[in-house]
């Protein structure tokens, strides 16, 4: 199997700098950025000390097909993929927040709701509900976006304007542009016999634009369900069959790792690493009806995507 990519350090021309996120790479060469999608995982806000084979090409091909398919509801930053792993795109000035919508109670809202919590981001959640129950319409509960080794932090619609990190109006265009995204993801999802429970959008301005950014409905920024078996499994109380990150994060609470300090990171044995490659194989050839294709013989990746982002950037 390919060795995962986890670190990069590429000098391109006209390069003025680099940002190492979680999980990318962002490169700023002239008025672009060249975004390469690596193989680490992050979960807690942590990046885990082993990378996932793949995972890397599958949300970046995931990320720019659903980029495409939602250019009609609101424009997007991405120009080019020039290498499986890497999306060029406009630079753009985002938003502090990002925008979570969710459909149903479950994950952090959920053990926050067994908790007796029954506000989110200033959202009245009605009384009684079921994890994994469906809210009676989809809710918005942005976060702050969080700097590397912070967590983010969850903020209402009235502290968002406030604090003056979004602007009213501006504010408003971010929700229905979420909302509209999410009900076509949802579309999408149930085409492939799927439900897409929650997510998550990034948004920034170009030139006085409001562009959407970064990946769109994949599984490291979504959780879906099993369409078959939802309601039977809802009404026996038993967890749900799921393609998200949300089963790495659950293994590792199981082995006593929330991202707190003082805990450490289970070991990331050949299985469990093989594992979690092959549930990220699953969701995209699921979401998307077609096999994922893949390099599987020894290849420099790192030479690879520095000669396919060269050869872009020399057409420019």
């Amino acid at each position: 199997m390919n060795t995962a990519l986890t670190q990069t350090d590429f000098h391109f021309p006209g390069q003025t700098g680099v940002y190492h996120g979680k999980v990318r790479d962002v490169y700023f060469v002239d008025d672009l950025i060249v975004m390469v999608a690596t193989d680490r995982i992050s979960a807690f806000d942590v990046i885990l000390p082993k990378g996932i084979p793949f995972k890397g090409q599958i949300l970046n091909q995931m990320a720019a097909r659903f980029l495409h398919a939602t250019s009609d509801i609101v424009p997007n930053w991405l120009l080019a993929t020039p290498d499986p792993m890497v999306s060029v795109g406009r630079r753009c000035k985002g938003y502090p927040v990002e925008m979570i919508v969710r459909g149903y109670l479950c994950g952090s809202a959920w053990r926050a709701y067994e908790q007796g919590e029954r506000e989110l981001c200033g959202v009245r959640l009605p009384d009684g509900m079921h994890e994994n129950e469906a809210f009676p319409t989809p809710i918005i509960t942005p976060t702050t976006k969080a700097e590397i080794g912070e967590h983010d932090q969850n903020i209402s619609r009235e502290q968002i304007i406030a604090q003056g990190l979004v602007p009213a109006d501006e504010y408003e265009q971010l929700e229905r542009y979420s909302l509209a995204l999410f009900e076509r993801g949802q579309q999408i999802a149930a085409e492939r016999g799927l439900i897409l429970v929650d997510t998550k959008y990034e948004f920034g301005t170009c030139n006085g634009q409001i562009l959407l950014m970064d990946e769109v409905h994949t599984p490291d920024s979504s959780r879906y369900f099993y369409r078959e078996g939802y309601d039977e499994r809802f009404r026996q109380g038993l967890p749900q069959r799921q393609l998200s990150k949300e089963f790495v994060r659950e293994w590792l609470m199981q082995n006593g790792f929330q991202g707190k300090e003082g805990q450490t990171v289970p070991e990331m044995t050949p299985a469990i690493v093989d594992g979690i490659t092959n549930r990220y194989r699953e969701l995209y050839e699921h979401i998307t009806g077609e096999t994922l294709v893949t390099e599987t013989s020894a290849i420099d990746l790192a030479q690879r995507i520095e000669t396919n982002i060269n050869q872009y950037l020399n057409t420019k």
